[in-house]
């Protein structure tokens, strides 16, 4: 679109589940944007595209579509809501001019709502606030709005930021309304939502005239076009065979013509044969754009500011598979093809850190949600490797060694806070407050270092019988303490390789809980059951009763296993100590010990 007046660049930003991905759909669906007949206008979560996303039921990465409401379009950027993506959210709102904060009617702001909030009101981007879900029996709509208020007073960084309009929606139902309406199952539409889009959010604050510049924001690829460098055009426009400078770190880094302009028209792509400044764009020709890269005309090579992400806060090792049952099940397995995975994951996942650490890598990240992801993406396709123990990432600031806390927000029945303040304490978290809500949950309040937070999740959906709501937020860094006491028994080891049988297995029972069934194949070494005590033991697995003179196999009857417990790659993850490998395959995940011969076990805990 020509005229940047005619154009809104609007980002939906809010805690994780507050119904910001269904609120896009009901903006997509209204608008018109697909045919009565398209399948798009049954389904649900349009804009969650990957498996994963349609899995796990959040969004991962951002993505941007765009509709038609009148003489306007309006550029929609849908963000995760999750905290270990916020690197996502960091880097798209560079392309917004405002933004649609969602929060839920009964749940009120959350850490994230305040973590990606207060991204927002830095960027100066204009503020408006739907409170959706307004049809929940428990909602509470007038304290909800207080507690609003008062986290725009604590965020802003100017008085204007204070004054932002309110308006309620139920989102799943596509209706919404400009003051809270008495009866919410009323006839009603987003059309509030959109005139407000058109009337509290700035057009973009772009200039017009002069030589094309853009800040690459997003990248993607297909097998056709190859390289998208995404973005907003800052000043002038684009169109094919235009010549182009890349940017980087304030210098020309190459030259390139741009082949091909594509503007959004809901989820598709469609080719233009010029973009004006104020339209979020995707160019392709410009094959070495990375993100945060600046395109500008040749003749006019000017910078645009980067995108500051917020630095890492844990760590792990990834390299190739190192088992005896290595290259069996995985398509890329070697040490190359793992390291040039992770460089094309650079490209696009702009919070990731990447190091090499001898024949494998060490990969940092936003929380063990924003490394789990990776490690199951590669796992679908086709890679094979070993992870070890999350680490976290400290910084040296004034001499002094720091490790990153986190605030952590716990729901959870009244009943089980007692066991949730016995784990709490233990790894030496500090209470910062205590309430009840209006559906009768304790919400506890804490601060703790990040690396007291590795297995804790799992550990309290035990103890509260899945039950269990929390939620982190960065909370800067402090001295590093001393380390935490073991939380986890022991475990059973494998004594040799083997097939397990359904006889070794009811004698490993009275021992602990097992990992592992019946025929499954196992190596020495490897971790097939939790032991009951502190330390590990070593336990065959593989015998088999064999026929005697007095008896045959069966004579004893038919054994009865108690089912085992099959963790999740989640589970996995915080499951294993510094001495312990997880071996992931396209096929199985595998715990093992780093060192697989016991007398090197014991040499090494001797260090």
């Amino acid at each position: 679109m020509k005229d940047a007046q005619n154009i809104r660049n609007v980002a939906i930003i809010a805690h994780v589940d507050h119904g910001k991905t269904t609120m896009v759909d009901g903006l997509l669906k209204q608008s018109r944007t697909f045919r009565d007949n398209q399948a798009e206008m049954s389904q649900e979560l349009i804009m969650d595209s990957g498996d994963q996303e349609h899995e796990r039921g959040i969004t991962i990465t951002a993505k941007q579509t765009s509709i038609f409401y009148g003489d306007y379009k309006i550029n929609i950027i849908d963000t995760p809501g999750h905290a270990d993506f916020s690197g996502e959210v960091e880097r798209t709102l560079n392309m917004a001019d405002g933004v649609l904060l969602i929060v839920d009617a009964q749940e009120g702001p959350m850490p994230q709502t305040k973590f990606v909030l207060s991204k927002a009101l830095e960027l100066g981007l204009k503020p408006v606030v739907v409170i959706n879900k307004i049809d929940k029996p428990a909602r509470r709509i007038a304290e909800v709005e207080d507690e609003l208020a008062d986290l725009f007073l604590e965020l802003a960084t100017d008085d204007s930021q204070l004054h932002y309009p309110i308006y309620y929606a139920i989102g799943r139902d596509g209706k919404a309304w400009q003051n809270m309406p008495n009866d919410p199952s009323e006839k009603a539409d987003l059309v509030p939502i959109f005139e407000a889009i058109i009337n509290d959010i700035p057009a973009p604050s772009v200039t017009v005239d002069g030589g094309f510049q853009m800040l690459v924001t997003s990248l993607q690829y297909d097998s056709f076009q190859g390289k998208y460098a995404i973005g907003r055009v800052a000043r002038g426009s684009v169109k094919r065979g235009l010549q182009v400078s890349l940017l980087k770190n304030g210098t020309v880094a190459g030259n390139a013509r741009i082949e091909k302009v594509f503007g959004y028209r809901g989820l598709n792509r469609e080719e233009l044969d010029e973009a004006f400044a104020g339209d979020i764009v995707a160019l392709t020709g410009v094959s070495e754009a990375h993100i945060g890269d600046t395109i500008a005309d040749k003749d006019c090579p000017e910078m645009l500011p980067t995108i500051a992400i917020e630095a890492p806060t844990l760590s792990m090792y990834l390299g190739p598979n190192t088992s005896p049952m290595k290259g069996r099940e995985g398509e890329f397995t070697t040490s190359r093809q793992i390291g040039d995975r992770l460089q094309r994951e650079l490209e696009t996942n702009v919070a990731l850190c990447v190091e090499e650490n001898g024949i494998g890598f060490t990969v940092s990240g936003r929380g063990e949600l924003h490394l789990s992801v990776l490690i199951e993406t590669m796992r679908r396709e086709g890679f094979e490797f070993e992870v070890g123990r999350p680490q976290v990432v400290t910084i040296h600031e004034d001499g002094v060694e720091k490790e990153p806390v986190e605030e952590v927000l716990i729901e959870v029945a009244a009943e089980f806070v007692g066991a949730i303040s016995q784990e709490l304490g233990v790894r030496r978290a500090e209470m910062l407050g205590q309430e009840t809500t209006a559906s009768g949950a304790v919400r506890l309040t804490y601060i703790l270092p990040t690396r007291a937070l590795i297995g804790l999740r799992n550990l309290l959906l035990t103890a509260t019988k899945g039950t269990v709501i929390m939620n982190t937020l960065p909370h800067g860094y402090q001295p590093l303490g001393e380390k935490l006491p073991r939380t986890r028994n022991g475990v059973l080891i494998a004594f040799e390789a083997g097939t397990t049988t359904p006889y070794a297995l009811q004698a490993a029972e009275a021992r602990g809980e097992l990992l592992v069934g019946s025929g499954v194949e196992v190596y020495a070494g490897m971790i097939v059951g939790i032991y009951n005590r502190q330390e590990d033991l070593e336990i065959n697995v593989c015998k088999a009763k064999h026929l005697t003179n007095m008896r045959s196999k069966s004579s004893d009857g038919t054994v009865q296993l108690t089912p085992f417990t099959n963790f999740s790659l989640e589970q996995c993850i915080d499951f294993i100590e510094d001495d312990e490998l997880l071996e992931v395959t396209p096929k199985n995940l595998r715990l093992r010990k780093y060192y697989l011969d016991a007398n090197e076990r014991k040499r090494a805990a001797k260090r």
